[in-house]
């Protein structure tokens, strides 16, 4: 046996296949968390300013076109106002101008990220400078002591979306990455459920109650984990129903090589390039992140949205893996021989 026919025996087709596909990923892993992070720039941050009427176009005009176009500027009516849209997430930094003296009122809110809350501080301080002004800081939703980066609810929703699609794999490794039929496909995602709802409870259990790293609803978090869980979970279910057992590498693909590195974690959205930003808030890393920082810092504000983009993900998936199982059932019956 020549020494081609003994690679050939020894590494599949298939397998060679399967290697340059995780070739591939590894590829776009290095490509996607390098071009999110390697640079961070701010971008549009969502920034209101109180300010007399007088002085208010100029000084929202000024901020509104730095170097860069680091600020999106609005105003607001009072402090009142401004405390609102920051709590509410419709803005990530608020100026209350002091028309009675040359210090200003700076409002951040680190809970919703740290880098950002420093990235703010550090546009408003320099832009204040330059007007022979200062600003005095306050932070009307404080990140957690034992949470000083606000990297506690990113981690979380990562191992929950690790939990997710390692559970499918498992399913698929242990009976077939396709379900035979949709009372099967039924089965593993009962299954699923049962899996995410634990997932949730002891995730949060572990976050909260025994480290201490975030605070917030017990309950609240555990149901967002229940939900990413499940989402991912069915997502992959679904890309292995389509795949077979690359369909574990497509939901690698979605989930940790372009939803990690765009979920906000490290650099919330403002500081993300464009693609990362844009697609950041509709894959479940980033909705489940932002959605846990909300219960956890923002008394669940703005959590409307993240919710409905997992509820999508969570639906679709376990649409398309019973649809799937239900064709592939009726394609076997065609092909049965008569009377069999």
């Amino acid at each position: 046996m020549t020494f081609v026919d003994e690679v050939k025996n020894a590494v599949s087709v298939r397998a060679g296949l399967l290697v340059v596909g995780v070739l591939g990923l590894m590829v776009a892993f290095i490509a996607s968390y390098a071009g999110a992070f390697h640079s961070p720039k701010p971008k549009d941050i969502p920034f209101a300013v109180v300010a007399p009427q007088q002085v208010s176009g100029q000084l929202t005009r000024r901020l509104g076109s730095l170097p860069g176009d680091p600020l999106d500027v609005r105003t607001a009516k009072d402090e009142a106002d401004a405390l609102r849209q920051m709590r509410d997430r419709s803005v990530d930094g608020a100026l209350l101008v002091d028309p009675r003296g040359t210090t200003d009122k700076l409002l951040v809110a680190s809970g919703g990220g740290a880098s950002l809350a420093q990235a703010v501080e550090a546009i408003a301080t320099a832009a204040e400078k330059a007007q022979q002004r200062a600003v005095k800081v306050v932070d009307v939703a404080p990140a957690a002591r034992d949470d000083s980066r606000t990297l506690s609810s990113f981690y979380l929703v990562v191992g929950w979306c690790v939990g997710g699609y390692l559970c499918a794999a498992i399913l698929a490794i242990s009976a077939g990455a396709r379900p035979a039929n949709p009372h099967r496909a039924l089965i593993r995602l009962l299954v699923l459920a049962g899996y995410s709802i634990a997932a949730g409870l002891l995730g949060s259990l572990i976050i909260g109650p025994v480290l201490g790293a975030l605070p917030g609803s017990y309950i609240g978090l555990a149901g967002l984990g229940a939900l990413v869980v499940f989402a991912v979970g069915a997502t992959t279910l679904a890309f292995q129903g389509l795949a077979g057992i690359i369909g574990i590498g497509l939901a690698i693909l979605v989930i940790v090589v372009l939803g990690n590195p765009s979920a906000g974690g490290a650099y919330p959205y403002p500081l993300l390039p464009p693609f990362w930003r844009t697609i950041g808030p509709g894959l479940p890393p980033g909705a489940g992140t932002w959605a846990a920082r909300s219960i956890a810092y923002f008394k669940g504000e703005s959590l409307s949205g993240p919710l409905q983009v997992l509820s999508i993900w969570a639906v679709l998936g376990a649409v398309v893996t019973v649809l799937l199982a239900g064709f592939r059932r009726d394609r076997a019956r065609r092909d049965e021989p008569a009377g069999v």
